[in-house]
């Protein structure tokens, strides 16, 4: 048996993580999330894939997603339309501001704000970035695609709306990578959508394109990593690509690594808190992959673990 190390403190959070990967606990486990992402982006034939769910542009990721996208740390995202939203918001100049989880619902809907455990938005805002999309959605109209298509147009046209803002978005939009919103229907974005439908504009998502082009992402890459931040419809859609391409006669043999960082566990039977081992039986996984799951809040682990994979100095081999 190896014993475990003591964690020496330092300044350096790479070697703080790797120090941590020779502990116990969940803090193990996130010293090996950053040792197994690092392993993906060392290998030069493997494709990673980033799963958003959680309000985690809200609670304040957002750069650390940007990060991740500029130094190609990833090659194809599948978030929840929520963050989406919440990204183009930034990017468009609507904040998100620091209230508190004990505050009165009844007063905040009376001023017209809402909240996110203890973040705040003001709907007014909201519902302006509803309108802008509505009207963007009418100038590109008609328009049927997946809504990997309609965010990357999303993306180019915030850019060229702010060229000053910041957002995962735009950074994907210019950087080429994919992001796909599966169950696009379920957010803001839906809502622009419907008042686009009902104001006449054609305007369709074709969420099946969706699943056939994430798959065929992942049939012509032979070797894929997958991070998942949380889990719901992200984790899920990216998972199924292994058993669509095994139909399809392209049998990849599951993901060949895995990092999720979550919160839910596994005894309650929900796919957010389904362990890797289990989706073996499902062949999504390898056998064999490097994968580990850390019961941490994202809002934690993500920042650590994205600042230790910048300042170590690790870029990715053979990617653009």
């Amino acid at each position: 048996m190896n014993p475990t190390t003591p964690v020496q403190p330092t300044e350096q959070i790479s070697e703080l993580l790797d120090a941590m990967s020779r502990t116990g606990f969940q803090g193990r486990k996130l010293g090996e999330a950053y040792r197994i992402w690092r392993e993906m982006i060392r290998d030069p034939d493997c494709t990673i894939l980033l799963g958003i769910s959680g309000a985690m542009v809200p609670a304040g990721m957002q750069e650390c997603l940007i990060t991740l996208a500029e130094n190609h740390y990833i090659d194809g995202i599948v978030s929840t339309g929520a963050n989406i939203f919440h990204d183009i918001c930034e990017h468009l100049g609507v904040r998100h501001y620091r209230g508190h989880h004990m505050a009165d619902d009844e007063t905040l809907f009376e001023k017209g704000i809402d909240r996110i455990y203890d973040v705040f938005a003001y709907e007014e805002e909201f519902r302006d970035i509803d309108s802008r999309v509505e009207r963007y959605l009418a100038s590109i109209a008609p328009f049927k695609g997946s809504s990997r298509e309609l965010i990357g147009r999303i993306g180019t046209w915030i850019a060229s709306e702010r060229p000053e803002g910041r957002s995962l978005t735009a950074t994907c939009a210019a950087e080429g990578i994919p992001i796909f919103v599966p169950a696009i229907a379920d957010s803001s974005i839906g809502i622009s959508l419907v008042m686009a439908r009902r104001a006449g504009v054609e305007v369709e998502v074709d969420q099946i394109a969706d699943t056939d082009e994430i798959t065929r992402m992942v049939e012509g890459a032979g070797k894929t990593g997958v991070v998942y931040i949380g889990g719901g419809v992200p984790k899920n859609f990216i998972q199924q690509t292994q058993v669509i391409a095994s139909i399809h006669e392209h049998d990849l043999g599951g993901h060949a690594y895995a990092v999720q960082f979550t919160t839910d566990a596994p005894h309650w039977g929900g796919l957010s808190g389904c362990t890797f081992e289990e989706a073996i039986s499902w062949g999504k996984e390898t056998v064999d992959s490097p994968r580990v799951q850390c019961f941490c809040d994202a809002t934690i682990a993500l920042p650590l673990v994205t600042s230790a994979l910048v300042f170590s100095g690790i870029q990715r081999t053979g990617r653009s």
